[in-house]
């Protein structure tokens, strides 16, 4: 390609936001002000609320990374439960979403744009609490994420990510049938183009539990909990196919 892949899948998100993308539409006022009351939904995986046992007690005052978490639906929620919160992407209208939900509800956040496969632009021992949506489908190494992640939280701080488990990649569009074999990388494999089309999907990459969990417990954390999580609709959604895992990890 002409340009580093990382900045391909950003024009990508860019323009997925702009035709109502589900993961780039910011919480409404309404939902901004239950949540400064308690009442709230943080979802990382399609469905499944994050349980109130994987956030800080309190969450006031805690500094929180909101890692490719562009789009103006988890930050505000942390937000308005009091975080002291930055919000880290590469899509410039994700984080044009969180700017937009801020100067509305009248709360500060710190807002970064830049690429997760390089360095974080943060200090060791930064924050209390990173949180991360579905992203990692979108870089090809995950690895150096979490190492990054590792340094820049503080000891007993703790990671709450979404991950894709690959089983998406294993089916066609309609989901009724083997497609590819795994693991799916459109960079090393051209043949993938033909049914998921890069100008339609972006670079996409699927990753293994070994990459996932056990590379997160390679970077040095302790993981706390878990859980699996399905697509929201699709025949692998109608069969309760888990295609998705959240985990929730501690710095030691």
């Amino acid at each position: 390609m002409m340009e580093d892949y990382t900045d391909y899948n950003a024009k990508i998100v860019d323009g997925w936001v702009e035709d109502g993308w589900e993961w780039g539409k910011p919480i409404s006022h309404d939902e901004y002000v239950a949540a400064t009351n308690g009442d709230f939904k943080l979802v990382l995986t399609p469905n499944i609320a994050v349980p109130n046992d994987w956030y800080p007690e309190p969450i006031k005052g805690k500094k929180i990374l909101g890692l490719a978490s562009g789009g103006g639906q988890q930050m505000p929620v942390l937000s308005a439960l009091g975080g002291i919160c930055t919000v880290f992407d590469y899509s410039q209208k994700q984080l044009d979403a969180e700017k937009i939900v801020a100067d509305r509800e009248g709360y500060d956040i710190e807002i970064v744009r830049g690429d997760m496969t390089k360095p974080l632009p943060f200090a060791d021992n930064s924050f209390d609490m990173i949180i991360q949506p579905v992203a990692n489908c979108y870089i090809e190494d995950v690895q150096p994420v979490w190492n990054e992640c590792y340094r820049i939280l503080k000891s007993g701080g703790r990671m709450i990510t979404g991950l894709d488990n690959g089983v998406n990649y294993i089916f066609d569009k309609s989901e009724t049938k083997l497609f590819h074999s795994l693991p799916y990388n459109p960079l090393k494999d051209a043949s993938i183009n033909e049914e998921f089309p890069i100008e339609e999907e972006g670079i996409q990459f699927s990753h293994t539990l070994n990459e996932q969990l056990r590379g997160q417990i390679k970077a040095g954390f302790q993981i706390v909990d878990l859980y699996e999580d399905t697509n929201s609709e699709g025949k692998l959604h109608d069969y309760n196919i888990p295609t998705f895992w959240a985990s929730y990890v501690i710095k030691k």
